[in-house]
């Protein structure tokens, strides 16, 4: 059995390619960029572009399984290369945003079911993984931490159930080799509800320092986020995060009841990644 995973660079392809390896199966890492760093060792680089389909059938030859990322703009392709090659199973990191009743509005939903839906009707075998908010978003403070003790954002008491990168890979590594996962939707959580301050405490706590968030403006969180990503996305962050405001959210029990262990909290996040936060100095 031959594993394609694309993304093999990715926080989530690297770790769903290296824990593949482990178990002594047969990887392929799909890459734009062949002469780049950074596939785990033991991974057969190949490039695999989902935006250039002509880029594919190399690398889907002998593949069975294939580990995908959302990329709306090469699905059709990459579907009619799966076929050909007689990929069995695709294993899709989707977004818990397509359960959302509002999906088909939502640009960031819109954008994971314009992928989820021609591989349910591509006839084949498939598993889709959906994360709620990822703990790595969190990343995005770093610079602020790094700098000082405060973080500003829009909304400091909006909820979000964070879910560590290890949880979502072990989900998938275990949908791509154990048996009963064919035509699943897993929604992931991590396992408690925190609002955003909560999570820059946690960090703080993880450094050995206080840091607080403190409210901004909307408008002027919108400049920012204006910056990051387009019109629209913008409007769905700040709206995702005012209904969010002082109201916990839903906290699933997917990643045990798939992986058989709890899922790892935000302080073990935290903790993992601590060196983002610290001044290059001290991550030496």
């Amino acid at each position: 059995m031959k594993i394609l995973v694309t993304g093999a660079r990715g926080s989530i392809g690297s770790r769903v390619a290296g824990k593949l390896v482990e178990r002594g199966l047969p990887v392929r890492g799909g890459v734009r960029d062949l002469a780049a760093p950074g596939l785990p060792e033991g991974v057969e680089a190949v490039q695999a572009d989902l935006t250039r389909p002509e880029t594919l059938a190399r690398a889907l030859e002998g593949v069975d399984k294939v580990f995908l990322y959302t990329v709306p703009e090469g699905i059709a392709g990459f579907v009619d290369e799966a076929r050909a090659a007689g990929v069995r199973h695709v294993v899709l990191l989707s977004s818990i945003a397509v359960t959302w009743p509002d999906a088909d509005r939502d640009p960031i939903g819109r954008m994971h079911l314009a992928v989820e839906r021609p591989i349910e009707e591509s006839g084949l075998g498939w598993t889709f993984v959906r994360p709620e908010a990822l703990a790595t978003n969190a990343l995005g403070w770093a610079p602020e931490i790094r700098g000082g003790d405060m973080v500003r954002c829009a909304y400091p008491g909006a909820y979000t159930t964070p879910v560590h990168e290890e949880d979502i890979a072990d989900v998938v590594v275990a949908a791509l080799t154990t048996p009963g996962h064919r035509s699943a939707a897993y929604a992931l959580t991590g396992p408690e509800t925190l609002t955003q301050a909560e999570q820059v405490a946690l960090i703080g706590e993880a450094l050995g320092r206080a840091v607080r968030c403190e409210r901004m403006p909307e408008q002027e969180a919108r400049a920012v986020l204006e910056g990051l990503y387009p019109a629209e996305v913008v409007d769905a962050i700040l709206a995702g995060q005012a209904a969010r405001d002082g109201r916990p959210a839903e906290v699933l029990d997917t990643i045990r009841a798939v992986t058989g262990r709890p899922a790892r909290t935000f302080r073990e996040w935290a903790g993992d990644h601590v060196a983002a936060f610290r001044p290059a100095a001290q991550s030496i």
